[in-house]
């Protein structure tokens, strides 16, 4: 068959994808609970895929041979939190999960602790790695605190696995194993400075990143013979230069540096330890996308309102773009693909063709649905792009998802900032906000000055005005759809979780007379005290953290006076709305704390507000029931302070 798969091919096979029925009808349960399929995974020669299927909180791993349609393996993880699963080769399903826990035989705060288990198809058993017991000493510990490396040499799978080991205080260490054999051994001991290591084709460390949090010095170290010398140096407070992989070949090295304010790729050449001109790439590309199995960069990610892929190698290139065109203007996510690029999971995400997983395999000209992402959801509400200029003139991108069958005139409004605030919304799909339209809310998520959109000058837009331009930027939007005629000025509350869940708060109390009541999900209401509990992580030396919530905030730390000016529980008695609080017990990120000092702030001064404590949930809402939760809590708190029309 031609490797040229024609376009008409493709087209033909997504119409039986388009058979499914469509319903608008969604019950808030779909919405709440955990995907019901997520997470889908193929092997490098495409024969096998895997996926995550969840019932409420219960989760199993099940593995499809492509070849018979049947079952070859699968694991039961019950209520583990499933952060990815992936193959490390043809036999071996890589499966990471997360608990919040001081780990075995540690003690100090609670953390998020990542553990890996590796699962082996054809004998069906998997193996939790590393295994501390099998590696010298007593100071290694069973969990990996980076992303797993994988190579193939000499017909073997390595995985290279970012660990921990204990001296004084937990410290990283480079674990290599041999999958085939079962044979781990200590590649390298890292010190409090080393970030992460880049390994070449043959399995050997061919660089290391280092940044010192207290002295703010960065260093490249690189391989010459059997030792690690450094290569280039620095000082940066925050945004030090990072090592990305190899570049687009294995004699360079990707690094990106923030230079005159702007993000810039550059190539260091491994042979002469020259950094070249700033790549014309980085000018178009937020991030790169690099070869599994050697680290090379073969392409890049444009995001936008959606996530555009670009490839160097024209025929991927090709075929990438028969697959999107082919979809007709749905937002369509590359998920997984064979090595060869001829199987391909595709997660799509519009009106004609659902929120689902497809399988295109481009040899067959086939392309069939693998699964609905969430069962009983199969078409995703409308969701609008739009720009409106903020109280100074900068211009704000933002997401309007709409009810459906409503005209989009005099709408009830919630306004959903996101949380980072280093961070972005894009058109694609949102469970809270189609949830929250799917009651009959018009949902605004404006991309507010600080947020990441990959142009370097609107991100420093944001350094200092933690609470007020960003809060304002907001505010600007309920004004702009107001003047629109498409909302109810009446009619509108502001939700958030994280850094959104500050701005709920400072929405009630900085920004008062604007929202008819507030939802904050692990919000931050106490600044100091936030400041004061980073620092206590970081036993009160100097740290990353530390500096990026200053520059955020704009102060000088925990003692600095201007924080009271932007803290919303100094500024109870500005509430005159109803405030619901909401926060996960196992949060930490954002402190129980933080939820708690409010609620009884805002009690004590007979203000309207609830808490509504999540047990065993962390700051991501990884619990069907607890995320379940929350989203019921919330809509009724709406419906009870700013229902929708009937």
């Amino acid at each position: 068959m031609s490797r040229n798969l024609p376009l008409w091919t493709v087209l033909f096979a997504l119409c039986a994808l388009l058979s499914h029925p469509l319903s608008h009808a969604v019950p808030v349960e779909v919405y709440g609970r955990l995907p019901s399929l997520e997470e889908v995974s193929l092997s490098p020669d495409g024969s096998l895929i895997a996926f995550v299927r969840t019932t409420a909180d219960l989760r199993v791993i099940e593995i499809l041979s492509l070849v018979s349609r049947k079952a070859v393996g699968g694991l039961r993880v019950g209520e583990e939190k499933v952060r990815s699963i992936r193959w490390a080769d043809n036999d071996h399903l890589m499966v990471v999960t997360s608990a919040t826990s001081v780990p075995l035989g540690m003690i100090g705060t609670e953390h998020e602790w990542y553990l890996l288990q590796v699962y082996d198809v054809p004998r069906h058993r998997s193996v939790a790695l590393p295994d501390a017991a099998r590696l010298p000493g007593e100071r290694f510990m069973n969990v990996i605190s980076g992303a797993v490396t994988i190579r193939r040499v000499s017909g073997h799978t390595y995985l290279f696995l970012q660990g921990l080991y204990v001296e004084g205080r937990t410290l990283p260490a480079l674990i290599r194993v041999d999958l085939q054999s079962g044979v781990q051994r200590v590649a390298r001991l890292g010190t409090a400075a080393t970030q992460y290591w880049l390994i070449d084709a043959n399995g050997e460390i061919a660089a290391e990143q280092q940044y010192s949090d207290q002295d703010q010095r960065w260093a490249l170290r690189v391989r010459h013979g059997s030792r690690m010398d450094e290569a280039i140096s620095g000082t940066e407070a925050i945004d030090y230069p990072r090592l990305l992989g190899f570049g687009p070949t294995a004699e360079t090295l990707l690094m990106q540096a923030v230079e005159s304010g702007d993000p810039v790729w550059r190539l260091f050449t491994l042979k002469d330890g020259t950094l070249g001109p700033p790549m014309d790439e980085r000018k178009t590309l937020s991030t790169p996308i690099a070869d599994r199995l050697t680290s090379r960069l073969v392409g890049g990610v444009r995001i936008g309102d959606d996530w555009q892929y670009v490839f160097f190698d024209n025929g991927m290139q090709r075929q990438w773009d028969t697959i999107v065109h082919a979809f007709g203007g749905a937002r369509v996510r590359l998920v997984s693909s064979s090595e060869d690029f001829r199987k391909i999971v595709v997660r799509t995400d519009g009106a004609q063709f659902g929120y689902r997983y497809v399988l295109i395999d481009l040899d067959k000209g086939t392309a069939e649905r693998v699964g609905d992402i969430y069962t009983g959801l199969t078409e995703p509400l409308e969701v609008r792009r739009l720009n409106y200029a903020a109280s100074d003139g900068l211009q704000i991108p933002a997401y309007l998802t709409l009810p459906h069958g409503r005209e989009a005139r005099n709408l009830p409004l919630i306004m959903l900032p996101h949380g980072g605030p280093a961070a972005r919304d894009t058109a694609d799909f949102g469970w809270w906000p189609q949830a929250l339209a799917a009651q009959g809310y018009a949902v605004l998520q404006p991309n507010y000055r600080g947020s990441e959109l990959g142009d370097r000058s609107f991100l420093a837009a944001g350094f200092g005005q933690w609470g007020r331009k960003m809060q304002t930027d907001l505010s600007d939007g309920v004004r702009y759809l107001v003047k629109e005629g498409i909302v109810d000025p009446a009619r509108v509350c502001i939700v958030g979780a994280s850094y959104g869940g500050y701005a709920a708060l400072a929405g009630a109390t900085l920004d008062p007379g604007i929202y008819r009541c507030a939802v904050a999900v692990a919000g931050m209401s106490d600044l100091k005290r936030m400041l004061e509990w980073v620092n206590d992580k970081h036993f009160a030396r100097s740290s990353l953290e530390q500096r990026y919530w200053d520059r955020f905030m704009g102060v000088s730390g925990p003692s600095d006076p201007v924080l009271d000016s932007i803290s919303p529980i100094k500024h109870v008695s500005a509430v005159t709305v109803p405030i619901l609080l909401m926060h996960g017990r196992d949060d930490t990120v954002v402190p129980y704390e933080q939820s708690d000092v409010m609620y009884t702030a805002l009690r004590r001064a007979g203000k309207n507000a609830e808490l509504v404590t999540l047990n065993h949930e962390d700051h991501w809402l990884s619990r069907s029931e607890t995320r379940l939760q929350m989203l019921q809590s919330s809509i009724d708190f709406l419906r009870a302070h700013n229902p929708p029309d009937p």
